[in-house]
């Protein structure tokens, strides 16, 4: 299967699967819809990372960029990811980001 992303003001607004049974892997059904469709692919080997909707796309980086999850993080520039400005801890125990105070917060569960 082939994965489409449709931009709009550099938006991913929409993701369809195309047909790979037809030559061109639905890329002539997904031009026959009009508008700007790019090409996303799930193992991320193309445009960074796999197209979801409300992702950036950023046409210096040829890459999908997810939403910022928190001010304090900044952009892995090799796999634009955002990053914490603190790696969340291994020690194998569930964990969330306090923006607040820009830490990980172990989980009581």
């Amino acid at each position: 299967m082939s994965y489409w992303a449709k931009i709009e003001n550099n938006v991913v607004v929409n993701v369809l699967v195309g047909d790979d049974s037809f030559p061109d892997r639905g890329e002539s059904f997904i031009k026959a819809l009009g508008g700007m469709w790019l090409e996303t692919v799930t193992d991320k080997s193309l445009r960074k990372n796999y197209a979801s909707i409300g992702y950036t796309y950023d046409s210096t980086r040829d890459a999908f960029i997810p939403p910022k999850p928190f001010e304090s993080w900044v952009l892995n520039e090799d796999t634009c990811q955002w990053t914490p400005p603190t790696p969340r801890p291994t020690d194998g125990k569930i964990y969330e980001w306090d923006e607040p105070t820009k830490a990980w917060v172990e989980q009581k569960v």
